[in-house]
């Protein structure tokens, strides 16, 4: 529970026993109660809001990434076509006359 021990929570019961008196420590405990499951309603309703956000710009960046992907292999074989195309032409004439 919120990484405390079995001790550390006596401690704080104790205290909160003290601060509080017998008769008030149980409404502070259902105020604390209510806090606390107010809290986890809120981080699930922000989750269940912002994880379809989060899966959207996931599914883009995947797409986004394999269009560039793509693009780079066009333009290596674009590369590849030209050079193969001038080392043939230079080929082609043969080499340079020398006078």
């Amino acid at each position: 529970m919120f990484g405390l021990g079995i001790g550390e929570v006596l401690i704080i019961l104790v205290i909160a026993f003290l601060l509080f008196g017998p008769k008030q420590l149980p409404e502070v405990a259902r105020q604390v109660g209510k806090l606390v499951k107010g809290f986890k309603e809120t981080a699930d309703d922000l989750r269940k809001s912002v994880e379809p956000e989060l899966n959207m710009i996931q599914q883009e960046v995947k797409m986004v990434e394999q269009d560039f992907q793509a693009s780079i292999k066009d333009a290596e074989e674009q590369i590849k076509a030209v050079t193969t195309s001038a080392e043939k032409q230079v080929d082609s004439k043969g080499p340079p006359n020398q006078a």
